[in-house]
């Protein structure tokens, strides 16, 4: 059936006209609601009579206070309201819609004419829907099914039909530009418009483009679990985003935008995401990285290395004698046989090995470390662990109100009210008049003032001690981390055959590294566990929803701790271990060992194979680098073939460099990467090329993601993606070994329109094999 443009733009016009009227309505509403917020602010007293005298007035008070709280509060919210409509409303003036689909419903006889755009418009009387929100259950049929027997699921069951037609647009300022059937998939002939663009600065949202495969992801709302492995460039983070957009809209009732949290790789990948749901009339989620979390609760003792250090560490040391045994270690602390041999450590500790701190004041210890020690193992043993040591810090703040009584009476005391302020001294004769009625020429006024402020000086001093004690910092968890690294508390936690290789080494580097009060990217975690497990599990029960990016690069122990921090949380995991570049996951292929944590039952994986982000010859050639990379499917948008120029040393290779940017630059990129292997190797070739206009080196501690002609180590560049990459050298120098494959294939697949690799002398082995017709491979000189 065709559908005639020219009704269709009639239809727009209908619909632009609408939202026209309700945008000036709104406008009207939004600043009345304005006006009355700012008139209660200022007036927020005027009514309210401040009366105190009797219990009667003081309730008369606080009944008139309360009220106009919540005057003041449904003011607020419902100019947020409005202020939010009026948002979403000039979101969508200009291109309302993107897709329109004919359905009959069973039992029926009349075809339904469904718009669908980014949000619910409809007509005057607020009965008819001009346009039905793309995350509406009919949608759904728009991204699932082709024409035929088609059916979506609502609160009251599931609704089957017939589906005529299925049509997609291109609208822009307010003008049908172009109108594509189809009939299978979401149009290709848009999808290969949107992907033909140029890059962003910021990733935008896909919901006129969503596969079916993508909407399986973003509307999947069973089980605790959703794993998502997907090839690079299969838009899974864009699912992602679009499934929180999803859910704020589902459950709009019961959740907020702060329930959910997001955990980025790193400060710039959270920029470059964080205009999708504002685009979408959502507000954004809370996003973090694990790294910060960390450090905000432990860098206060100690120093962490940054996961991005712990990286460069292992791809640019490793002739450090001590290199297998840093390797064998992050492997070791990364894994479930660690997470669960601390958990049978701190069970032990109920019976022995506790370890405390003595309990000083002044440079005086007042309680000793094997007095808590003694006092803590005699507590009743039916008590469980967490009960008996709120036995020993209530005991301790009993022993300090009796220092407290012991000090008062020192020397040192007296000295320090000498030196009291007046405005002290003012304020204690003041609580004396006011408490007691002594005549103050009389000793028991002298007395009682000398007690008084005797007190106060000995209390100001002890209050830090008070709060350590509340705090629980009698505890040594840095010496009970350690002990775990000991051979004769090791092997009752462990059995023979859990060690690694390199066991007393890692021990003696764990225990000198503690010692000087830093930590391991790798024992961050599991230090911050056993604190847990030993002071109580500061747990968030208020985040419904926990996202995880980048996941192949998270540790089976570092989820464990987050399915503990978020226990009442679903969690949504998304990532490709082909580009898994953390050393603790050599020997993983998949998310397989994630379902042990919430069971089978309660866990779902998606695979997506079919990658968007760069051209037909660009996937031809980076799935070559993989095991398995057969799998991958490349969308039908077509390119030049990747290029490998061979050159001599690193002076021609820089001349290269600079040549092809130009040319690159003529052709209007708005992103060229220049990847490489590491921080070390981008500085290097940072300060080489600076003869390029504006070239810009991108850091681990850089916030935003740039466009222009960037240098960027091949792990920062992860999620995102550029219009043109070239790689630095792809030499069998820089990457011979078999463990940088993935780091390797991660550069490589970041690029949407054009790839350039370079080598100094020998290509690496992970393009020996390639063919010609695959890779265009060039020697020496000017391409």
């Amino acid at each position: 059936m065709n559908i005639d443009i020219k009704n269709e733009q009639k239809y727009l016009d209908k619909v632009m006209e609408t939202i026209s009227m309700q945008i000036k309505e709104v406008e009207v509403n939004a600043a009345k609601r304005k006006e009355d917020v700012i008139h209660i602010r200022k007036h927020f007293w005027d009514d309210i009579k401040m009366n105190m005298d009797t219990f009667d007035d003081f309730l008369e008070t606080i009944i008139g206070m309360r009220q106009q709280t919540q005057d003041l509060s449904v003011s607020q919210s419902t100019h947020k309201h409005a202020y939010d409509r009026l948002s979403k409303l000039k979101l969508i003036e200009k291109s309302p819609f993107f897709g329109r689909i004919d359905f009959v419903e069973d039992g029926t006889s009349n075809s339904e004419n469904i718009h669908i755009g980014v949000a619910t418009i409809t007509d005057e009387t607020n009965e008819l829907i001009l346009i039905y929100d793309w995350r509406a259950p009919i949608s759904s049929i728009y991204y699932d099914y082709p024409p035929g027997p088609a059916e979506y699921a609502t609160p009251e069951g599931i609704i089957r039909g017939e589906l005529y037609n299925k049509w997609q647009y291109t609208i822009k300022n307010g003008v049908i530009e172009s109108m594509f059937d189809t009939n299978l998939t979401i149009g290709d002939e848009i999808l290969q418009e949107v992907l033909g663009d140029g890059s962003n600065k910021h990733m935008h949202h896909i919901v006129a483009t969503i596969q079916k495969e993508q909407n399986k992801i973003i509307r999947n709302v069973s089980g605790r679990l959703l794993v998502v492995q997907g090839a690079a460039g299969s838009g899974k983070t864009s699912a992602a985003l679009q499934r929180i957009a999803y859910f704020l809209y589902k459950y709009r009732e019961t959740l907020q935008a702060d329930q959910i949290i997001l955990f980025s790789p790193n400060a710039m990948f959270s920029n470059y995401v964080s205009h999708v749901l504002p685009e979408l009339g959502e507000e954004n989620m809370q996003q973090e990285t694990f790294q910060n979390y960390l450090e905000h609760r432990l860098n206060r003792s100690f120093t962490i290395e940054d996961p991005y250090d712990q990286l460069e560490y292992l791809l640019e040391s490793t002739d450090n004698p001590l290199y297998q045994t840093r390797k064998a270690s992050i492997q070791f602390k990364s894994s479930s046989v660690f997470f669960h041999g601390i958990k049978r450590y701190r069970e032990a500790l109920e019976l022995t090995g506790m370890v405390f701190k003595g309990i000083k004041f002044r440079g005086v210890t007042v309680v000793s470390a094997k007095q808590i020690t003694e006092r803590f193992y005699t507590n009743d043993p039916s008590l469980n662990f967490h009960n008996r040591m709120d036995q020993v810090r209530d005991w301790l703040m009993k022993e300090i109100d009796h220092i407290e009584k012991i000090e008062m009476k020192k020397s040192w005391v007296r000295e320090e009210m000498e030196l009291l302020s007046k405005e002290e001294l003012q304020k204690v004769l003041t609580q004396l008049k006011e408490n007691d009625d002594v005549d103050e020429s009389s000793f028991e006024f002298y007395d009682k003032e000398e007690q008084i402020l005797s007190r106060m000086i000995v209390r100001r001093k002890l209050k830090p001690l008070r709060r350590k004690v509340a705090a629980l910092k009698f505890i040594n968890i840095k010496r009970l981390y350690k002990q775990i690294f000991e051979e004769s508390v090791s092997a009752t936690i462990w059995n023979e055959h859990d060690f690694p290789a390199y066991w007393r080494e890692i021990c003696l580097l764990t225990r000198g590294m503690l010692d000087e009060d830093h930590l391991f990217q790798e024992d961050a975690t599991p230090f911050l566990l056993l604190k847990e497990l030993i002071q109580g599990f500061q747990s968030n029960t208020s985040i419904k929803y926990v996202l995880i990016d980048e996941a192949q690069d998270y540790s089976v122990f570092q989820f464990e701790f987050i399915k503990q921090l978020f226990p009442r949380a679903r969690m949504t995991v998304l990532g490709d271990f082909n580009q898994a570049i953390s050393p603790h996951t050599d020997h993983f292929t998949d998310f397989h060992s994630l379902t042990s944590l919430y069971g089978s039952d309660e866990t779902e994986q998606i695979t997506l194979d079919r990658s968007y982000r760069s051209t037909k010859q660009i996937i031809e050639f980076t799935r070559e680098l993989i095991p398995e990379g057969e799998q991958i499917q490349a969308f039908n948008r077509e390119g030049e073939k990747p290029v490998l120029v061979r050159v001599t040393d690193h002076a021609d290779l820089h001349k290269n460099i600079i040549s092809n940017v130009v040319k690159l630059q003529e052709r209007e990129y708005p992103t060229i990467a220049i990847i490489c292997k590491s921080a070390a190797e981008a500085s290097c070739a940072y300060h080489s090329l600076r003869a390029i206009q504006g070239l810009k080196l991108i850091k681990k501690n850089t916030d935003e993601y740039q466009q222009g002609v960037l240098v960027i180590p091949a792990y920062l560049a992860k999620g995102i993606e550029f219009d043109s990459v070239i790689i630095y050298n792809a030499s069998n120098q820089v990457y011979g070994e078999e463990n940088l494959r993935r780091l390797f294939y991660t550069a490589c697949t970041r690029a949407m329109h054009h790839l350039q690799l370079y080598s100094v002398g020998d290509p690496s082995p992970f393009l020996k094999n390639i063919q010609s017709d695959i890779l265009d491979i060039r020697q020496e000189g000017f391409c």
